[in-house]
Parts: structure tokens; sequence; C-alpha cells
């Protein structure tokens, strides 16, 4: 289906921790057609910021036609974002990429740093026994309370502030976590470090790529992965994050 950019309503906007904000906005077309793991490009009005931002989607409530992006301000963009009030508009485009397939299997949900978000709509959508694994910098445990209510969550954090010290692996190996697949999203490294635990293990992975993006729609090749096998499109040992992605089966990319 050809995608148009929208302008959307925004219902309302909170910040959840330092730097973290998380912000409702008016999308029926796309809140009816998102599955989770997907996420939507959000454009500034600053003319000079041609590029949209690429921000994964947290929750989608079809009946109210609404969606939730939860996200880090990190530059200018996201900085203009944060200040957005109920009743602003933003330009928005999608569903994009591809998300996370829905197993009917004991799930283990892992997510670091910003990469926690769209871990809970994918929690809300999973029909079977889960357990969750998030990883912060430190006590501020954004969206903690709303994994709660979805099943048992366990935190790692760097200063140790809360739950394990250390990284999601810690955690998973500390409270001796198992599963049949395992569902991923968060910086490289973490990534790195789950797609070779579940090698060892046996999990089924799926691992969500954060990647510098730019058109968003597979065009550019500006956000191209490493992967195992010949891409259709580009000919060579590539995937494109935004289209083929941002959802992987660990075993299709490269991530050395």
């Amino acid at each position: 289906m050809k995608r148009k950019i929208t302008e959307a309503a925004v219902l309302e906007q909170t910040c959840l921790a330092q730097g973290i904000y998380s912000m409702w906005l008016r999308a029926e077309e796309i809140a009816s057609e998102a599955g989770p793991g997907q996420f939507i490009s959000m454009y500034c009005r600053e003319g000079s910021r041609l590029l949209p931002r690429p921000i994964s989607l947290c929750e989608t409530d079809r009946k109210q036609g609404r969606i939730r992006v939860v996200y880090r301000v990190a530059g200018k963009g996201t900085k203009e974002f944060s200040e957005k009030k109920a009743g602003d508009t933003i330009r928005i485009l999608g569903p994009l990429g591809n998300g996370f397939p829905l197993k009917e299997k004991k799930a283990l949900l892992v997510g670091g740093g910003i990469g926690i978000p769209p871990m809970l709509q994918l929690a809300k959508e999973l029909p079977g026994e889960k357990q969750m694994v998030m990883g912060y910098r430190n006590e501020e445990l954004f969206l903690k309370s709303d994994l709660e209510r979805l099943g048992p969550v366990y935190v790692s954090t760097d200063d140790g502030s809360a739950g394990t010290k250390g990284t999601v692996l810690d955690a998973i190996r500390e409270n001796r976590l198992e599963a049949e697949v395992l569902y991923a999203c968060g910086p490289l490294p973490m990534l790195r470090g789950l797609k070779a635990y579940a090698a060892e293990t046996g999990m089924e992975a799926w691992i969500s790529l954060e990647e510098r993006m730019a058109c968003g729609i597979g065009a550019c090749l500006a956000c191209v992965c490493k992967s195992t096998e010949v891409d259709d499109h580009s000919r060579v040992r590539n995937k494109r994050v935004c289209k083929e992605g941002p959802v992987f089966l660990a075993e299709e990319v490269d991530l050395s």
C-alpha cells in the first residue's frame, strides 16, 4: 500500500524520564494497520531539517484511532517534537517497515534504552506466556509499570541503582530465564550479545535494528545493514533496515 504524509493531532505529551517523552497522536489509519515493531517517520516544521525522524511505535489503540510514541531527545528535531502540546499537529508517515511475528511460544522480550518502547505493544499482542527484561541507564525505569501489567519484568541498570547491575544478559542469567523465542530491540552491542546467546541456547531470535534512516521507504539505501544472503533489491549482501526490517530473524543479519 502506498503511504502518504498526513497531519496527526497531538492528543497529549508527558515527560517520562530525563530526555524521554511519551506522545499520543490521533492517526486512525496507522492505528488500524500497524503491528508491533513497525515505526513512523515524523517530520519537523523547521525547513532546515528536511529528513524525517524514524520513531518506533510504542502502542496502538485501534478502537480510538490513536498511536503512542516514546522517544529520546537526541537533537534539534526531537527537541522540536518534545515542545508539542495537545492540539498541535505533526506530519507523519506510516506505518513503515516490518514488525515482529507473533509466535505462540514461550517468549522472552528484551529491550534496551530507547529499544524498550516497541516491547510494550508486542507484549500486548503476543498470545502466549512471556517474560520481559529491560535494560536502563539508571533508576529512571520508564514504561516498567506499563509492562508489568502484561507479565513479569526483570530489570538491569548500568549503575546498579535498580535490578541487576550490568547488562540485560546479566539479568537473564541471574534470573535463569528460559524461552523458546527471543524478541529484542536496542543498541547493537546488546543485540550482538543476544544473538550469540540465542544461538548457544537454541532459541529462535527476532531482533529490531536501530539505524539512521533517510527516506524510510527503502529507496535511498542509507540504512543498509550486512546480511548473510544476497538482497534482491541491491544484489549485494545488504538489507534495508527501513524496508526489509527493522525486525529480522537474527540469522539473516551479520552484526559483526
